[in-house]
């Protein structure tokens, strides 16, 4: 259809032009026709075009004038010159495609190893998850959540590394590894967070030992070439720095009291068909990888999920989302209307309203998972 256009375009320009005064001069305007095709086609479609836009003023320099004339020459020329720079920029601009979609499908990969869609069903619950990225074109960011089955029930992380976007992924990675792998096997729950907040703190020590090394040898060639300084915010984030929040929920199958471990994680939020029930932890823990800086016990809250009953869990992204007047997303006020909804006709709702909150665009990551125990 738009190749039509264009076409038209130049039949339309060349029988304006033939039929002109002698002193008017529309064949220069042909150069439009290329141009536009190159906004919506390929290369080869690019040239053809060109193609006939040069034969087009070919053509009305013929009836107009000599094709030996200075100025049918030189309109000739011009047309050539800037034809084969409009196709030479599409043959670039089609490279850059089709590398900017290598990168997309490696970052899909990516999504799908680090972070793997949790299943719909999974034991007698049924789940349901959102991600929204803070920076543009990522999938993935410091937010991260995971579900693992047990012998008894099913397990469930939601987390988030301080920080957001790309450069929080290789802490991301690293807590939903050790869960997954460590999920089943320890049979409380307080033991499989001090497990989660060791390699956490571990991996973290590592990172900053690494960072300090870094540091000293930069200072040392510093002071050799006699160069300033690197500011304050250039410098490693150093151990203590960095850390993630996170909620831990075993959800028995026999309909037991659910058990819960909130390490410095916006508390879920209970929607049940009377009200909604902020779960507040009487014993909250610090968050993981700040176990180093002081003895932690791990203590659980329980409370009941009947059948019906939906537990929606975020990040800090959904509530300290802003407006364009700076006001926080009131997560509770506007999941009200929803509470009824089934897992993901909740979160479409939820993540429709939030990005209308915030104009489009988050300024952190955010996440939101639903869990709703089946009759």
């Amino acid at each position: 259809m738009l190749t039509a256009l264009t076409l038209a375009l130049i039949v339309l320009i060349t029988v304006v032009d033939v039929l002109s005064p002698p002193d008017v001069h529309l064949g220069p305007l042909l150069i439009v026709a290329p141009a536009l095709t190159a906004s919506f086609a390929g290369p080869r479609a690019t040239a053809g075009v060109a193609a006939l836009a040069f034969a087009a003023l070919s053509v009305i320099g013929a009836v107009r004038e000599n094709l030996t004339s200075t100025n049918i020459e030189t309109q000739l020329c011009a047309q050539l010159v800037v034809s084969v720079l409009i196709v030479g920029l599409r043959v670039l601009r089609e490279r850059h495609e089709r590398e900017l979609a290598r990168v997309r499908s490696v970052s899909e990969a990516a999504q799908r190893v680090l972070l793997r869609p949790l299943p719909e069903r999974i034991g007698p619950l049924h789940l349901a998850s959102v991600y929204l990225a803070a920076e543009a074109e990522a999938q993935v960011g410091g937010d991260l959540y995971a579900a693992a089955r047990t012998t008894t029930g099913t397990r469930l992380l939601v987390g988030d590394v301080r920080g957001k976007g790309l450069s929080s992924l290789g802490d991301a990675a690293l807590l939903l590894g050790a869960f997954r792998a460590a999920a089943h096997l320890h049979a409380e729950l307080p033991d499989l967070a001090a497990y989660l907040d060791g390699s956490v703190s571990w991996d973290l020590a590592q990172l900053a030992e690494q960072s300090r090394r870094d540091r000293r040898d930069r200072q040392h060639r510093q002071a050799l070439s006699a160069l300033p300084r690197p500011a304050p915010e250039e410098l490693p984030t150093e151990s203590g720095e960095s850390f993630i929040t996170a909620v831990l929920l075993d959800i028995p199958d026999d309909g037991s009291p659910v058990r819960l471990i909130d390490c410095g994680h916006p508390p879920p939020l209970l929607l049940r068909p009377d009200g909604i029930t902020t779960l507040a932890a009487p014993h909250p823990a610090p968050p993981l990888g700040l176990g180093e800086l002081a003895p932690v016990r791990y203590e659980t809250d329980t409370f009941r999920l009947r059948p019906g009953d939906r537990l929606l869990i975020y990040t800090d992204g959904v509530i300290e989302a802003r407006d364009a007047q700076r006001r926080f997303y009131p997560l509770t006020e506007r999941v009200t209307a929803w509470r009824a909804e089934r897992p993901a006709a909740l979160l479409q709702h939820l993540r429709r309203d939030l990005l209308a909150h915030v104009g489009g665009r988050l300024d952190d990551d955010a996440a939101m998972v639903v869990v709703e125990r089946l009759p």
